[in-house]
C-alpha cells in the first residue's frame, strides 16, 4: 500500500515548482514508461505498477537498472495519477543535468515562447521523427517536464536534447548559422534550400516569433495557404517545415 505522503508527493509533481525543487518528473502509461526506461537517458527513481502490468514486464524482460519498484492497485494509481484515465503504471525519473546547448552542424529547432504543453510534446516527438537532435527553447517556453509534454512526446524526450536559453544570446556568436523564422510574411517554404547549418525558429501560438529574432533572420518562411483556415497549429506547422528542411 502506498502511503498518503507518497501520494501527496507524486501529486505535487504536476506543478513545475515541485519538479524543480526535487529535480524529478512523472511519466505515466504502458507505452511511455517502458520506452523512457529503455532510452536510459533518465535515472529511474521509482516505478509503480499494477500486478498484471508488472508481470507482463517481467515476461518481456524489461531491464531496470535503478529505482524502487512498487506494486499498487488500480485505485491507488488513480489517486496519484494526473491523467483522467490512468492505466497500469507510473514512474518517477530524475531530470537530466542542465548543460549549455552544444553547437552542431545539423538542423537545430528553436521555440520562441511556445506555451502550450501539448504542442511542445508533439514538436519534440516530431523532431525525433525527422532526426532533429536539439531543440533550444526560450525561457518562456513551456516546461519540457510538464506531465502533458512528457505524455505527448511518447518517450522522444529521451532521445531529443531540450535546452532553455536566451535565443538571441545563443545565436549572437554563431554567425555561420542560417536563421529561418516562421512568419506569415515569409517566402514559401519550397523556396528554401535545405542546409545542414540551418536554425528554424517557431514562434508563440498567437504572437508568432519575436521581432528581435525576425530582425536578424536570414529568411522569413511560411507554408502557402490553399484553403480557408485562418492559421495552422504550431506543432503541425513545425512538422511540415521539418519535412522539407530535413531532406538532406
Amino acid at each position: 500500500m502506498v502511503s498518503k505522503s507518497s501520494v501527496k508527493y507524486i501529486q505535487s509533481l504536476q506543478q513545475k515548482k515541485f519538479r524543480d525543487e526535487y529535480g524529478v518528473f512523472v511519466a505515466e502509461g504502458p507505452k511511455v514508461v517502458p520506452e523512457l526506461v529503455a532510452t536510459q537517458t533518465f535515472e529511474l527513481i521509482a516505478l509503480y505498477g499494477t500486478n498484471q502490468w508488472l508481470l507482463e514486464q517481467e515476461k518481456s524482460r524489461m531491464e531496470i537498472s535503478s529505482g524502487e519498484i512498487f506494486e499498487i492497485s488500480q485505485a491507488e494509481l488513480e489517486r496519484m495519477s494526473g491523467l483522467k484515465s490512468p492505466h497500469s503504471c507510473l514512474a518517477i525519473f530524475r531530470k537530466k543535468e542542465t548543460i549549455p546547448p552544444v553547437p552542431t552542424d545539423s538542423l537545430i529547432l528553436m521555440l520562441d515562447e511556445l506555451q502550450d504543453p501539448g504542442n511542445l510534446g508533439t514538436i519534440i516527438r516530431t523532431a525525433d521523427w525527422f532526426g532533429v537532435k536539439q531543440i533550444i527553447c526560450s525561457p518562456e517556453t513551456a516546461d519540457c517536464y510538464n506531465p502533458k509534454v512528457v505524455q505527448s512526446t511518447m518517450a522522444s524526450l529521451g532521445r531529443v536534447e531540450v535546452y532553455y536559453q536566451d535565443l538571441r544570446a545563443w545565436l549572437a556568436p554563431r554567425k555561420d548559422k542560417i536563421l529561418l523564422c516562421s512568419s506569415l510574411q515569409g517566402v514559401p517554404l519550397s523556396d528554401i534550400e535545405p542546409a545542414a547549418n540551418q536554425v528554424l525558429v517557431i514562434g508563440n501560438e498567437s504572437k508568432g516569433v519575436n521581432a528581435s529574432l525576425l530582425a536578424i533572420a536570414r529568411e522569413l518562411i511560411n507554408i502557402p495557404k490553399i484553403g480557408e483556415a485562418e492559421s495552422l497549429n504550431a506543432a503541425v506547422a513545425t512538422g511540415i517545415m521539418l519535412s522539407h528542411l530535413c531532406k538532406l
